[in-house]
């Protein structure tokens, strides 16, 4: 059985990618350059955590179009990607319009070529920034679109292993399988130290927290949250 892995480079998508390769799945990883800020740093965690997990199908898409359309602060360089309100309710304006479905169209694509039976996407629902395209009812709606526009007779399901978890339980089940946090990247803002402000640092930096570890990775503060 083949996965592919959408591999951003962060400790969601990466412990996907060892709960496949736990499993012995024959693993794929596809990894999408959208003209993020950290987008150098975040290929480089990607081909990291390929290298660790042995990974030789490999894929890099270049989605830069996503850049031009603008509307997020992690691809339009005049929006302060600002400091994290863990507390706030609003979709903040890091969210990427329509992300997730470029990508798993991308991802869709692949797995029809290479027979993939699913795509694992590491979208968490309960601890994630809010946005929209990672809820678990938005990849059942994708599944039926996956299931209508392929010619599969078999069209792979989207699985979403981390979708439930806080950050918390993530570390907790990647330090149960030995996934190398020191790979993974996850700050909005910087490429050589992360932030520690950003909403994804901050939820990194909580959830190491509440799991009662330090986190691995270079900070240039280290909030308590």
């Amino acid at each position: 059985m083949r996965s592919i892995v959408v591999l951003s480079g962060g400790m969601d998508s990466a412990l996907c990618a060892a709960i496949a390769a736990h499993e012995l799945k024959s693993l794929a990883c596809l990894h999408v350059n959208y003209g993020q800020r950290t987008e150098a740093r975040e290929l480089k965690a990607f081909h990291d955590i390929c290298d660790h997990f042995t990974v030789a199908n490999r894929m890099v898409v270049d989605i830069s179009h996503l850049r031009m359309i603008g509307g997020s602060s992690l691809t339009d360089a005049r929006l302060e990607i600002r400091p994290a309100d863990l507390q706030s309710t609003a979709i903040p304006n890091s969210y990427v319009p329509f992300r997730n479905a470029n990508i798993l169209a991308i991802a869709t694509s692949w797995a029809e070529t290479i027979e993939a039976t699913e795509i694992l996407i590491g979208a968490v629902e309960e601890d994630s920034s809010g946005y929209p395209d990672c809820r678990r009812q938005f990849f059942d709606a994708f599944e039926k679109t996956i299931a209508l526009g392929t010619a599969m007779k078999h069209p792979p399901i989207i699985r979403t292993p981390v979708i439930a978890m806080s950050k918390a339980d993530i570390v907790r089940e990647g330090m149960r399988l030995a996934l190398p946090f020191h790979l993974t990247w996850s700050c909005y803002r910087s490429e050589d130290e992360a932030c520690g402000e950003c909403d994804s640092c901050a939820l990194r930096l909580r959830g190491f927290e509440q799991a009662g570890l330090r986190d691995p990775l270079p900070y240039r503060t280290r909030p308590l949250y």
